[in-house]
């Protein structure tokens, strides 16, 4: 195996059995570890400064059979397609692709109607995600926020690698756009844990407690994001 430093302090590292590890070295990073990427189906390596080659590739070996056995749970990307039927904050929804119609995408009761190009239709479906989640999310921030005496400075929908959303010190919140796909306990209880941040920038028994507070589902909805999350980054 040999590990070639890039631009930017990223590694690719190259191995006998052509493992899809790519290694970065975090400014803060502090000791080896491993994270799946979802989206690139990759492991990503924490390289702490001044780590030597050879310890890096000891570690990835030793941790081989771990590597291999989440790269398998990984499930293959995919795009939105005519005909497919989609949870939509609890809803279930069926795509339509209607190419003659000129609305764009139109929600009629359960179907979601794609108009143009059958070619289009997975982008104008994750746009329409997107725009929507972002008013939904919003909404649903701020009526947390003000359960317990804070306020939302701004609402971001991303599209992230790993993180299902975060909370800056500037009280703006971000989520991940898939986060829409998920069960109404598992948005609620993303919602709650982002908002509690406004008030407890750390995970203290006080933050949980805040998040408990403000979701009836805090332990079911944080459990489905644990298990079965990863199966909502395979929409690309």
């Amino acid at each position: 195996m040999k590990i070639t430093l890039l631009t930017g302090k990223i590694f690719e590292i190259e191995n006998g059995t052509d493992l899809p590890l790519r290694a970065v070295s975090p400014t803060a990073c502090r000791r080896l570890s491993l994270r799946i990427d979802n989206k690139e189906r990759k492991v990503v390596l924490n390289l702490p400064p001044r780590c030597s080659v050879r310890k890096a590739l000891d570690f990835v070996e030793k941790n081989r059979d771990w590597i291999e056995a989440h790269l398998l749970a990984v499930p293959v990307s995919r795009q939105f397609s005519d005909g497919d039927e989609i949870s939509f904050f609890g809803e279930n929804l069926k795509i339509c692709h209607c190419p003659k119609a000129k609305s764009g995408v139109v929600r009629e009761g359960n179907v979601l109607k794609v108009s143009g190009e059958k070619e289009f239709l997975p982008r104008r479906v994750r746009d329409f995600i997107r725009n929507e989640t972002h008013l939904k999310m919003r909404e649903l921030s701020q009526q947390k926020a003000a359960r317990i005496g804070c306020c939302v400075n701004r609402v971001t929908i991303k599209d992230t690698k790993s993180r299902w959303g975060s909370c800056s010190t500037l009280n703006n919140i971000n989520y991940n756009w898939r986060i829409a796909l998920a069960p109404v306990e598992a948005i609620d209880y993303l919602a709650a844990h982002e908002v509690a941040h406004l008030k407890h920038r750390d995970h203290s028994a006080a933050f949980w407690e805040c998040v408990r507070s403000l979701s009836p589902y805090a332990e079911s909805g944080r459990r489905w994001l644990k298990q079965n999350g990863r199966l909502l980054y395979a929409y690309e």
